[in-house]
């Protein structure tokens, strides 16, 4: 066996400090600490690693990663002849777009208490205590956060729980008060949704929207912002999540992020739905400050699985048709999708894509937010591979491709601890940290048809950025040229590279450098090629350094035919092991590794690194076209795994306790 991951070591340990993470380059943890208790307590080690093999001869490597760490992974092969190295990006940085505190409504309703000050130092690596009273700490570092606390009822929460005398008026909001200073979980987990579906249906108490409680909060988010930005280090971002719940919980948000800091965002105080709800007011308020300011500022959509068919539908948000405009400023606002977080996936959808043997992971897919249950054809229009597909259509219409999305994953966690590592996984709420042994079966949010379940939750995502340097203006030019992929977790490099004349001896080589010479990076596009002419590709993919091997590389292709019909393919293109290629294209499964007594898994299947090219022997120059990457890993253990053994107890058999964890690059777009 080369190696035994995860590997669960009964040992005298407190519970908490179990459940702080350590390995790689981190201190290991220390001896029995208390809870919040104060009891101590016998448990299992979890969380700890033991030193994987890393099986990648650096010698013959195209792709190297020579370095890790919070210097992130690096492609380290020379130029070969082809320029000077700087030419391009040869890091990828990686981090998280979506992360919420206890100064959100919903977050702090459920009880969480960390700031965006504890949200920072988790990302850096320190050690912070959860809003449970566990002891966490990330096994590795980010390169790069943010904080994206909702803008509606931002900074309302601490006075609710202060119980201010202007708030506690209102009947409904006393309640909330009462039911946050019970310190019973449940009352604060019905309070939680019970301002979810209230925000959603537009009845809040008018006391929660006065803007006047926003201005300090809003005033500390960027101070924590300014007071941990270390450029060449650590990079953070101001922003802000835009929380559109439309028609009664039809999930339209946005995580609106400055490249700026605050010498230029000044005064200026984020948008609310209170304001509006219509994506195009928020385009335009987007525009309005790079006119007054000179700076520079885009939104991240996320969850269209959670919109019941509104993220991607063909009309404009008050149901008037598109227009040329419309579609202009989606496009320059809009460069990223956050395909993968807690809640779920919007990759595409098993009905979708039937003949996708993958496209069935992660699926929230009953309704919308607040679990008002789906029109009829909706999940159309709620999925990135979908939309990609039909902006191509629309743009012979509007002149513009409005769907043309690069990939963005990130955690949405409202605890303040992003945390995408399966094996220290705190939960999107407070009341799903894993204080809470039963959380596999606690409600997650609570909705008009039922509620989403605790194991529902995917310990998901983050983003690999290819950038010159870690600045926030060189990350930030990284997401806006789409120059990124997504992970479900691990930190999975990814090179994707389109052209017309690649070789197979090009994918031999220093993949990056011939890949930015002879062609174009993920997140571009290519046009005109001559009749007869292929379409060509470069990728190339290594394993977390500290995470399981790679099953295989495919890549997703959707085109549009002469008579304006959309269609998708997947190309198996590189795989692990000597598994063949039937007469359909598929390959066999890469096998399973993990225990399901003790939550290891090995890997002695797989393969730490694979490169490919492809050809599309299929390809017409005359028709529009859009190909991204989707790796696999091979399958590993789940959060709901690791609980079960960690805490010993019996889930019904519909919880996943497996998966394979994947990556995506952005796309590579062809037009005529």
């Amino acid at each position: 066996m080369e190696s035994r991951m995860r590997n669960f070591t009964p040992v005298l340990l407190a519970l908490m400090a179990a459940l702080t993470a350590c390995g790689g380059d981190r201190e290991p943890a220390e001896g029995a600490q208390s809870g919040s208790s104060g009891e101590q307590i016998i448990g299992e080690e979890f969380g700890s690693r033991d030193a994987p093999v890393d099986d990648t001869d650096n010698e013959s490597n195209p792709y190297a990663a020579s370095e890790s760490g919070n210097e992130g992974n690096r492609d380290t092969a020379g130029a070969s002849g082809t320029g000077a190295r700087g030419d391009y990006p040869t890091t990828a940085y990686f981090g998280d777009t979506h992360v919420h505190t206890g100064w959100s409504a919903d977050a702090g309703m459920d009880g969480a208490t960390l700031t965006p000050d504890d949200a920072y130092r988790f990302a850096l690596g320190q050690e912070v205590e959860s809003n449970s009273g566990l002891k966490a700490k990330l096994h590795r570092p980010y390169d790069w956060f943010m904080v994206t606390d909702h803008s509606d009822g931002m900074g309302v929460i601490n006075e609710i729980v202060a119980g201010n005398p202007e708030m506690l008026k209102n009947d409904t909001i006393k309640k909330w008060s009462e039911a946050l200073n019970s310190g019973d979980p449940k009352q604060a987990s019905a309070a939680k949704s019970e301002l979810i579906t209230m925000q959603s249906e537009e009845r809040l108490p008018k006391e929660v929207m006065d803007p006047k409680w926003m201005k300090s909060a809003w005033e500390k988010t960027i101070e924590a912002a300014e007071k941990y930005y270390k450029p060449g280090e650590f990079s953070t971002f101001i922003a802000f999540e835009w929380t559109v719940n439309a028609d009664g919980g039809n999930n339209l948000h946005r995580n609106v992020i400055f490249r700026d800091g605050a010498d230029r965002i000044g005064d200026l105080l984020p948008l609310t739905t209170f304001e509006t709800q219509d994506p195009m007011k928020l385009w335009q308020w987007m525009q309005a400050y790079e006119q007054k300011t000179g700076g520079q500022v885009l939104a991240i959509p996320h969850n269209g699985n959670l919109s019941n068919g509104r993220m991607f539908e063909e009309q404009q948000f008050d149901g008037s048709p598109m227009t040329s405009e419309w579609a202009q400023m989606r496009a320059k606002y809009e460069p990223l999708l956050e395909v993968t977080q807690i809640k779920g996936q919007s990759e595409s959808h098993p009905s979708l894509s039937p003949e996708d043997e993958f496209a069935n992971w992660d699926l929230w897919d009953r309704g919308n937010l607040i679990l008002v249950p789906k029109p009829e054809g909706a999940i159309k229009t709620e999925y990135w591979r979908e939309a990609l597909k039909s902006g191509m259509r629309l743009q012979d219409k509007l002149g513009t491709n409005p769907f043309q999305y690069g990939a963005n994953a990130a955690t949405d966690t409202h605890t303040g601890l992003s945390t995408a590592e399966e094996d220290n996984f705190f939960g999107k709420f407070k009341t799903l940290e894993p204080s809470n042994k039963t959380r596999w079966n606690y409600p997650l949010i609570e909705g008009k048809s039922g509620d989403f379940t605790g194991w529902e939750q995917a310990a998901s995502g983050i983003m690999g950025v290819w950038a010159k340097e870690n600045t926030r203006e060189a990350i930030w030019d990284a997401m806006k040229r789409k120059e990124t992929f997504a992970t479900t977790g691990p930190r999975m490099t990814l090179r994707f590279f389109g052209g017309f004349d690649f070789s197979e001896l090009d994918a031999r080589g220093d993949i990056a450098a011939v890949g930015y010479k002879k062609g174009v990076p993920m997140g571009s596009s290519l046009s005109a090629a001559k009749e007869g002419q292929p379409i060509t590709f470069l990728v190339a993919a290594m394993k977390d350094p500290e995470g399981a091997n790679l099953d295989r590389v495919q890549i997703i292709k959707g085109w549009v035919d002469g008579n304006g019909k959309a269609h998708e393919k997947i190309y198996n293109v590189t795989w692990s092991g000597d598994r063949t290629k039937d007469g359909e294209g598929e390959i066999q499964k890469v096998g399973n590794s993990v225990n399901l007594e003790t939550a290891e898994y090995s890997n002695d299947i797989g393969a730490a690194q694979l490169v490919g090219h492809f050809v599309d022997e299929e390809f017409n120059p005359d028709h529009k076209a859009v190909y991204y990457v989707r790796v696999l890993e091979i399958p590993t253990p789940r959060w709901t795994l690791y609980d079960k053994v960690r805490f010993d107890v019996e889930m019904d058999k519909d919880v996943p306790l497996t998966h394979q964890e994947r990556g995506f690059s952005s796309p590579i777009w062809y037009t005529p």
